[in-house]
């Protein structure tokens, strides 16, 4: 019997692949370092075997997965070599399994994870969904009409893809260890749009996007009137936020959300456009849309005594814009306190400024040392250079993690996407023994 082994298994998309394969009846296992990843936890539910490395998983009858953040060298991939096992790399496989389903890619600078999770929620009511989701979520659905994925434009391995239909959240610089600049990530979703089968729905207000070229038909969405899909009188009352929609000028529905923040509304008019233009019932999308309970890491909400802690993965100065406006919309008689901890040493210094900008938003920050990564030296950058630009911003570490308590009724965001969770647990900690 085939062995599907996915080295490097415990990586959000790997995982989330892996769970698919093993609903759908494959037999599937895995390998990873030892230190615990949040991403286990759902391979662990479904008794995937996750193995330490070792050239001695590789056997034969087997099929090699191989995550993208492990070279060539790897000693499994060698192994698999020289037994002439058939390998991929992850966003090779994916795009392949996409071809057997009505596939829709979501794409985008930001909201790629949230708007999958959605559309999944969503159009899986409707009809049978597989979806693969950023966070480390996947559901395979044997004999399923739709498979919705999340596809990232990081080092263009999106290009692998030849999706029915893609949602195009928003085109903006990140990546800058990869990407030059905002024209190279353009010139990326432009060739991505180019592989499209179907059909494209795109943020019209999205100055990028509007000049996109295709062969096959686009539909914008957006606030702006020119938009095909346009969001209108928007409200924010303690259940969500509410929108109307109209289609080409015409009143569709009205929408309720249990979510704040503009792009919460942009992301569910994405799925309220691409439901449309699948022909699925409006009143399945409008019920789906209020009972969406989010993904992970994304404005995920933990009351402990009288503050609320929020765990969110914003990493870019847009994302932090958007999560501390959130906060201020569901929480306006609140104190926002941002807990922010930068994702690479490449990110932090091409928008330092921008960062201090979106960070200026908040009632008070608190910075935590830099998250490095592995594919970069350090340099000469500190957190302190971000520091020197927020104003009455304040260094925090896991020892000095009490400072928090200065905050009553506080809403703390523990933003970033290395391992400021650890901090949040610490915190956690820190109250708990009071």
């Amino acid at each position: 019997m085939t062995i599907y082994h996915f080295v490097g298994i415990k990586g959000s998309g790997m995982s989330a692949l892996a769970q698919i394969l093993n609903d759908m009846g494959y037999n599937v296992q895995g390998s990873d370092v030892e230190k615990r990843f949040f991403t286990q936890e759902a391979l662990e539910q479904k008794d995937i075997t996750i193995l330490p490395f070792s050239e001695e998983n590789i056997v034969e009858n087997m099929i090699i997965i191989a995550g993208n953040a492990f070279d060539d060298e790897h000693e499994e991939l060698v192994r698999a070599r020289e037994m002439n096992l058939p390998v991929y790399r992850y966003h090779k496989f994916l795009g392949d399994f996409i071809q057997k389903f009505t596939s829709i890619a979501v794409t985008g600078s930001h909201g790629k994870t949230s708007t999958t999770g959605l559309l999944a929620h969503v159009i899986g009511e409707a009809e049978p969904t597989s979806f693969l989701i950023g966070d480390g979520t996947g559901k395979g659905v044997k004999d399923s009409q739709y498979f919705v994925f999340e596809a990232c434009e990081y080092r263009r391995h999106f290009l692998s893809y030849k999706p029915d239909y893609a949602i195009m959240t928003n085109i903006d610089f990140d990546h800058p260890d990869y990407f030059s600049d905002v024209e190279d990530v353009f010139s990326a979703f432009q060739e991505m749009a180019m592989l499209v089968k179907k059909g494209i729905i795109a943020f019209g207000d999205d100055p990028y996007l509007q000049q996109i070229q295709t062969k096959v038909p686009v539909v914008f969405y957006g606030f702006d009137e020119q938009n095909d899909f346009q969001a209108t009188n928007i409200k924010v009352d303690e259940n969500g936020t509410t929108f109307d929609v109209h289609v080409r000028d015409d009143y569709y529905r009205t929408f309720q959300i249990p979510t704040y923040g503009k792009h919460n509304v942009l992301n569910a008019l994405s799925v309220v456009a691409l439901c449309h233009y699948e022909n699925l019932p409006g009143e399945a999308v409008q019920k789906q849309l209020q009972n969406f309970k989010g993904v992970k890491r994304r404005f995920t909400e933990k009351a402990v005594d009288d503050q609320v802690l929020v765990d969110d993965y914003a990493h870019h100065p847009t994302e932090i814009k958007a999560t501390i406006e959130s906060a201020q919309q569901k929480y306006p008689d609140r104190e926002v306190v941002a807990i922010f901890q930068p994702h690479t040493f490449t990110r932090t210094k091409t928008f330092l400024d921008d960062f201090a900008d979106s960070l200026k938003e908040a009632d008070v920050v608190y910075l935590c040392d830099i998250f490095g990564s592995a594919r970069e030296e350090s340099g000469q950058l500190t957190i302190d250079h971000l520091m020197e630009k927020v104003p009455n911003s304040h260094l925090i570490t896991e020892e000095s993690i009490q400072k928090l308590n200065d905050h009553n009724r506080g809403v703390l965001l523990f933003m970033g996407a290395g391992d400021i969770q650890k901090y949040q647990a610490a915190y956690e900690s820190e109250k708990a023994s009071l």
